[in-house]
């Protein structure tokens, strides 16, 4: 799908940045090295040894210890690489007004390579349209997005061949069979013809799809429907993977599927920026997290910077005053002789 009043088409990618040695101008890593530095911290784990010699621990008022699993220990891991990778999606003080409201107020993010960035905030807090106008579906009001230095809104057909896009709301051609549409997606997004049917074969058994191709996606569940979109996303083996709320809708062993693949994609040197209500799911596979409430990014950085000591959870809380005691309702939880 494409925003009203872009082109469709796509363009050669941006050439990668030049490599370097320590003290030079930081590069991206390249796919092998990032595989290896996945692999090292994996053995690691394995052995028992963390990457940060210190245990985690929640804020001091609560006296709990809590012992990372595996995939939260990669994750901090591969924030501390990422800090080190050049910014390879930006953007500047991204603004989106619809009359008086302001959807989207100045939001500046900095998504570097290899990183997996989680993005949390209530219910309108601006999340939806900030992805979409980072994916080019909306055009901002003022500000600005690049994608490894292309201009999203001045060069659209090469921005979007470095994006793969998921976005809220789904609209499917779900008159086609899930191979046609993944077909569809990879032809439109410049892949070549004779790489296409292999990909949508890998594809759709990476999302444990393969029963379901011949079928209409209109017959999908809303599960099946989330994953062959997700599928289409990364068809063309974009740099940047964009998702609004991935996990949605998707049963919980689907999602640990789901969760592995955008962890794959990470480790062989992708960058993913999603948004999710679950902060447990953040907290676990994510290494940046961004808030965003009433519009505003309040606070950004790596996982353990923003919770500053607490669960991801209690940190959210504070910053949005989500955990202050509420009056009222006393009419719904009345006791029979209230009369």
């Amino acid at each position: 799908m494409r925003a009203e009043g872009e082109d469709a088409g796509a363009a050669a990618t941006a050439p990668p940045p030049q490599g370097s040695q320590a003290g030079a101008p930081r590069v991206r890593p390249s796919r092998t090295q990032a595989r290896a530095s996945e692999a090292a911290t994996a053995s690691e784990v394995a052995e028992g040894r963390e990457a940060d010699p210190q245990p985690e621990q929640t804020a001091p008022r609560t006296g709990r210890i809590q012992v990372p699993v595996p995939s939260v220990v990669r994750a901090r891991e591969r924030g501390r690489i990422a800090e080190q990778n050049p910014v390879v999606l930006r953007t500047e003080a991204l603004t989106k007004s619809y009359g008086p409201v302001v959807a989207a107020n100045e939001v500046s993010l900095a998504v570097h390579a290899g990183s997996f960035t989680g993005i949390v905030g209530p219910n309108g807090a601006g999340k939806t349209t900030t992805l979409s106008m980072i994916s080019g579906l909306n055009r901002p009001t003022s500000g600005r997005v690049t994608v490894h230095d292309v201009d999203v809104w001045s060069d659209g057909p090469a921005a979007k061949r470095l994006i793969g896009t998921l976005p809220d709301r789904l609209r499917l051609f779900d008159r086609l069979t899930g191979a046609q549409l993944l077909y569809y997606s990879g032809v439109l997004h410049g892949v070549e013809e004779a790489s296409v049917a292999q990909r949508v074969a890998e594809l759709a058994e990476a999302f444990s799809l393969e029963s379901a191709l011949g079928r209409l996606v209109s017959d999908y569940s809303a599960g099946m429907q989330k994953k062959i979109a997700l599928a289409c996303s990364m068809i063309h083996a974009p740099e940047v993977l964009v998702l609004d709320e991935p996990f949605e809708a998707i049963d919980p062993v689907s999602a640990s599927n789901v969760t592995e693949i955008l962890e794959k994609f990470v480790a062989g040197g992708g960058s993913v920026i999603m948004s999710s209500h679950s902060l447990d799911l953040i907290q676990r596979v994510c290494d940046h997290v961004s808030v965003i409430i009433d519009g505003s990014v309040i606070a950004q950085g790596t996982v353990d910077a923003v919770r500053d000591g607490m669960s991801l959870e209690e940190r959210f809380a504070h910053l949005t005053g989500a955990g202050d005691a509420k009056k009222g309702l006393e009419w719904l939880h009345g006791s029979a002789d209230s009369d």
